[in-house]
């Protein structure tokens, strides 16, 4: 049985997200996500101007006059999420685990998804595909979608992200809109998101606490990687190690950066201890106005 505080932090991401939707994203996701692509609709009868290649011959030749036929967009999409639940994922310096932030950025992407009448399916990762959730339509399955990432407790706590892009590279039949959502405290994936890009819509939402940016002075500190477990007394009061650590974080973000640069991807920073809203916003507004 689920335990009433995770009932209670459903509905709340719920209320909370279902506001936003209607408030903000309901028009901004369907301006930036219109569709993969055409699909027959109907049929009319020619008027001068008209494209000839678009000339239905069956029905001209049943009629004995020409017809052309009509398309509309094909307004359906896949959306699906690729949740980090690594270890490193449950941290966190501010009022909410990094897991938590995710589970609120799948709410709020997912019902602005089913508003508009797409699937949304999700993959939770570690070292391994953990769990996998089929696309389905509806606010039903987005709240199952809530609840597997506040109350699923992963079995590995690595990271190995390219075992989700080799696995959807293998399943995914028609073109997504592929979110990541992970710190990504990783390495060795970019052959396969290359790959998964070719074909999909990959967007990162790169969750980055505070604390992996600088290292505040706390004097003696025993710090413990959440992912291997290993344990280590440092001093924060020496500036050589402090700068040690900020200058290695640095690197991973501007590798990171370079990469989703290189792929043509989109990337957002969201901050693991304040506002997620205004920096999706502004990776929508970024994408509409590409379109324009």
């Amino acid at each position: 049985m689920i335990p009433k505080e995770i009932l209670k932090k459903i509905r709340h991401i719920e209320i909370r997200t279902t506001r936003l939707v209607n408030d903000l994203f309901g028009g901004e996701y369907l301006s930036v996500f219109k569709g993969q692509g055409i699909e027959f609709a109907d049929v009319r009868e020619y008027v001068p101007g008209d494209d000839i290649r678009t000339i239905d011959w069956n029905v001209t030749a049943r009629s004995l006059h020409p017809f052309v036929k009509k398309f509309v967009e094909e307004r359906e999409m896949t959306v699906f999420f690729v949740v980090d639940m690594s270890g490193s994922e449950y941290f966190g310096t501010g009022q909410k685990l990094k897991a938590e932030i995710a589970a609120e950025i799948t709410a709020l992407l997912s019902f602005s998804a089913v508003q508009n009448h797409d699937k949304v399916g999700m993959l939770i990762v570690t070292d391994e595909v953990e769990k996998s959730i089929p696309v389905k339509k509806g606010r039903t399955h987005v709240l199952r979608l809530i609840r597997e990432i506040l109350y699923y407790r992963p079995k590995k706590k690595g990271t190995r992200l390219r075992t989700a892009f080799e696995h959807l590279n293998r399943v995914l039949r028609r073109t997504a809109v592929i979110f990541v959502i992970s710190d990504f405290m990783d390495e060795d994936y970019e052959k396969p998101l290359k790959i998964l890009s070719r074909r999909h819509d990959v967007i990162g939402i790169h969750l980055v606490d505070r604390l992996e940016r600088s290292m505040p002075v706390a004097g003696l500190v025993l710090m413990e990687d959440r992912e291997t477990g290993q344990q280590r007394l440092v001093d924060t009061t020496s500036r050589g190690f402090r700068k040690h650590y900020e200058n290695r974080m640095s690197e991973r973000r501007a590798h990171l950066e370079e990469l989703f640069k290189s792929l043509r991807l989109d990337k957002v920073n969201v901050p693991a201890d304040g506002d997620y809203v205004d920096p999706i916003i502004r990776l929508f507004k970024a994408r509409e106005r590409r379109k324009a």
